[in-house]
């Protein structure tokens, strides 16, 4: 594994066990937000992986799977996900969108997203 990719796999895995400590005290909108960082930096891991170049300076997730090559060999089972966390990095920032998120985000609605995203994640390790 080049130096790179560790650095951003270590990121990816911080973020996840932020995001763990956040549903664990209830601060919802923070468990979107550091899922959106957990596989924005799993796809800079596969980026630094295959290219020599570095990963785009980017927090779209679509964008990333694409420029990676992910968005070729991913399961569609796992697109979802993607298409879920893509506004959480953006809206999570600003407050016109805050109240609405923490409307959103149960405790429920969490829980499945950090699971979806543990399965994203593993799935992008593997190919690593």
């Amino acid at each position: 594994m080049k130096g790179n990719t560790k650095y951003w796999l270590d990121l990816s895995d911080y973020d996840l066990e932020t995001a763990e400590a956040m549903l664990s005290s209830g601060r919802y909108l923070y468990v979107g937000f550091m899922c959106h960082q957990t596989i924005e930096k799993i796809f800079k891991a596969f980026f630094s992986q295959i290219s020599e170049e570095a990963p785009p300076y980017s927090h779209n997730l679509s964008y990333l799977a694409e420029k990676s090559g992910i968005l070729k060999i991913l399961p569609d089972d796992l697109l979802d996900i993607i298409n879920i966390l893509d506004p959480l990095n953006v809206e999570a920032r600003y407050p016109t969108y805050k109240e609405q998120l923490m409307k959103d985000l149960t405790d429920a609605k969490c829980k499945l997203i950090l699971l979806e995203t543990r399965k994203l994640q593993s799935w992008v390790k593997e190919k690593l």
